[in-house]
Order: structure tokens, then sequence, then C-alpha cells
């Protein structure tokens, strides 16, 4: 059965000039924050709620429940903050919004800001995303001109700013308290929690800290009601509404972002979605929601025999028929991260992309605690070493011996520049 596609969140990425407010508009953008201001904020909460939107950036926190922690503070503003640094290898979901409907983002950032009364919203993009950046920041011109952002919000006594905040290209900033402390212009390293953003956030005031892509949901929710969006996922049962960008990456015929409902299993993703495995070849693994998340396989399910665990269903099924959810993907020892799988087939060499990956985070590491910042820099020569002795990835075994030739050869050819008398005796070469 082929995988529904409800293209709510992307119906527009196909429009002409989709990134401007007149495209925007013409596709009943900002219908739904109006309707928003008439429910009114605690109706706006409830609706979240009822969606059960889980958290899109990796931890799969209930964006409703989140929300409630919010404590206000009579003399302290409280804030917003979008992170939408998206600096996780193999995560490409997140600048599609931006680059493609920014207006549908900013959209999401009012009414949350709205429910929440909050007055000034603060997003964070990696530094890199160059057209993201100039993409939103050109949609929070025209919604200020237009009045949806300002003194008055669509003439209702409620002001609202968002500020655009480019980041230095740091990985540890996905991290929300590390992304505030950047914010702040301090060192991007994590906080201790508690106390959480949410009591003691950006300058010390208390602060919501939710990625792009759930706030760019939070008006479909408003347009369809947040239980008839909850129950658009095939894990409504699970408190995993709704549908949400899944991007695949790898050795698969199509890579890209696609927009399905929450619970769609891995082989439809690569199989349906991403055009299967590149033609000749099998696969072989797949890291399910960016390179932090643990590896699947083309493996059973055999840890989930109580009926109280979320994978009891799926007992004696294949990982890759497990429908990819926050709790169900836990249940199988990995995470569902980002939502963005990254493919490998047989070609691929385990040594060499567990190396990769320790490169990138000891280079990433922002030096605060020991076993990552002396760790992964060890677990990367750690399989540089076997990699070397071994061989992997089209290097064979005899690799090491062709290099002590090569270097014997360069010997040689030093020893006859010097007019060594012994030059050309092979013997003599060491």
């Amino acid at each position: 059965m082929p995988v529904e596609n409800p293209r709510l969140l992307t119906k527009n990425y196909d429009t002409p000039n989709s990134w401007t407010l007149a495209a925007y508009e013409a596709s009943g953008g900002y219908q739904a924050l109006r309707k928003a201001i008439a429910m009114g904020p605690a109706a706006i909460r409830e609706e979240v709620k009822a969606a059960n939107l889980r958290g899109r950036g990796g931890a799969g926190f209930a964006a409703g429940v989140k929300w409630s922690f919010l404590k206000t503070s009579p003399d302290k503003p409280n804030y917003i903050a979008v992170n939408a640094d998206e600096g996780e290898p193999g995560t490409i979901k997140d600048r599609t919004l931006m680059e493609k409907d920014p207006h549908r983002c900013v959209e999401g950032f009012i009414i949350a800001a709205y429910a929440l009364d909050v007055h000034t919203v603060f997003v964070y993009i990696r530094g890199e995303l160059v057209l993201a950046i100039k993409r939103i920041e050109q949609a929070v011109r025209e919604a200020r001109a237009k009045g949806y952002l300002g003194d008055k919000v669509i003439d209702q006594d409620f002001k609202l700013d968002i500020v655009v905040h480019a980041g230095a290209g740091a990985y540890i900033c996905g991290e929300e308290t590390s992304l505030l402390n950047s914010l702040e212009g301090l060192r991007g390293e994590p906080r201790l929690k508690p106390p959480f953003p949410a009591v003691v956030g950006a300058f010390g005031a208390p602060t919501i800290v939710n990625n792009l892509e759930t706030l760019a949901t939070v008006p479909t929710i408003i347009e369809l009601g947040g239980d008839a969006f909850s129950k658009l996922s095939r894990l409504h049962h699970l408190r995993d509404g709704g549908v949400r960008l899944y991007g695949i990456s790898g050795h698969v015929n199509r890579p890209g972002v696609y927009e399905a409902p929450v619970g769609i299993t891995l082989r439809e993703l690569i199989d349906d979605l991403g055009g299967g495995v590149r033609k000749g070849h099998t696969l072989k693994a797949v890291i399910p929601g960016g390179s932090s998340t643990p590896v699947l396989r083309e493996q059973d399910v055999v840890h989930a025999p109580d009926e109280k665990h979320p994978l009891h269903a799926w007992h004696g099924k294949s990982h890759l028929d497990v429908p990819m959810g926050v709790d169900t993907m836990r249940g199988l020892g990995t995470m569902l991260g980002t939502c963005c799988a990254i493919v490998m087939d047989e070609t691929t060499s385990m040594v060499r992309v567990a190396e990769n990956l320790m490169m990138f985070y000891a280079h990433e590491s922002c030096g605060q605690c020991t076993p990552c910042r002396e760790g992964c820099a060890w677990m990367a020569r750690l399989c540089q070493q076997v990699r070397r002795r071994h061989g992997h990835a089209g290097r064979p075994r005899h690799a090491r011996r062709r290099r002590q030739q090569h270097h014997g050869q360069h010997h040689l050819r030093a020893r006859r520049r010097r007019g060594d008398a012994h030059a050309g005796d092979p013997e003599a070469v060491s």
C-alpha cells in the first residue's frame, strides 16, 4: 500500500515564489492566525495538547506539555527561542521550510507567541544556511509591513517582534541550553539543569525552546483542530500525532524531504518515498534520525513479549517494519531523532562511517565534558587504526605492504640523488 501524501506542511513547496507573502496569502496563509486570535490563548494551548504534537527536533517531548511548564514572572518577560540550528549530520528538513515556505514558520511563531503571552521571539538559525536566513528575514519584514507583527498584531492589543539570529556553526548549539548561551553572546556549551529554560532561559527569563518544524506545524493544527490533526498519525494511540517531514539521504534513488503521517516504517521511507536502494545493491544499515542515533539493520524484534511494551505488536517482525515514532524507535534501542534517515548499502564500511562521525564529534565537542572531549578523538583514532590494519571500503589488506614498497622506492630515489654507490642494489634498500 503506498504511503499517504497529505501535503499539509509542504503544500506550498511547488508554488512559484512560494517564499513571498503574496504567494502564502493566496494559499490561505495567515487565516489560521486570525482563527487563533478569535479562539484565545487558552484554547490554542488546548488544541496543541490535543494534537499530540511531539517535538520535531530530536527529544520528541510533547509540545503542548512543554508549553504548560512556562513559569511566568511579573517582573520578567516571556520568550520563545526557535531552534533552527539543524547541525545534525544527515538532517535536511528544517531548511526546506525556511527556504520554501518561511511565512508558514512566521505564522507558527506568532500563534505560539500569542498563546504564551510572548512579545519577543528569537529565531536561532545555523550560520551556514544563508538562503534560509535570507528568506526568514524577508518574511519577517513582509509580515511586519502587513501588520502581522509590530505594536498591534492584526489590530489586536498584542505586541510582537521576531529577532533572527545567525549562529556561528557550532554543532553543540543545537542543544537548547547551548543555544541560549550562544544567543546571549556566551560560549556555546550546555548549562546544568535544573533550572530548565521554561523557568530560567534566555537572559534569565522564562523561555520556551521549540524546533522550527514543531512551530511551523501549529497553523495546520489550528486549521484542522487538534484531535483531527492527531488522528492523521498511525501512532495516534501512542500519543504521537499528526504528520511530519521525513528526510532521507545516502544510497537511495530519490534522496530528499517528504511529508508523511507519523508512523510510516523505515521500509516505506526507503522503498516508497526514497525509491529504494540504488540499483544492483542491497541494504546494509540505516541511521534512522541523524548521525547521533544508533544504527538499525534488517533484523527481527525479539525483546518485546510483554503486552505493555510499545513494540509488542511487532514482536518477531523486522526493525524496518516497525512504525517510526518517538516511543517505538526507543523500544528498538535507537531514537527517532530528527527523522532524517541515512541509508547505507553493502559497499559501506561501517568502520569508516564510525571514524568519519567520530572525527566530526571530536571537532565539534564544546570541551566541557571529558568523555566527549577526549573520548570522541580516541574513538576516531581507534577506527582509523582498525581501517589501516584490516582494510575497509576499497582499501585491500595488502595496502600496508604497498605503502611500504612506495616508501622503499622513495628511499631508493633519495639515495640515488645523493650519489650513493649502492643505490642501484635492491639488497641495499632497507
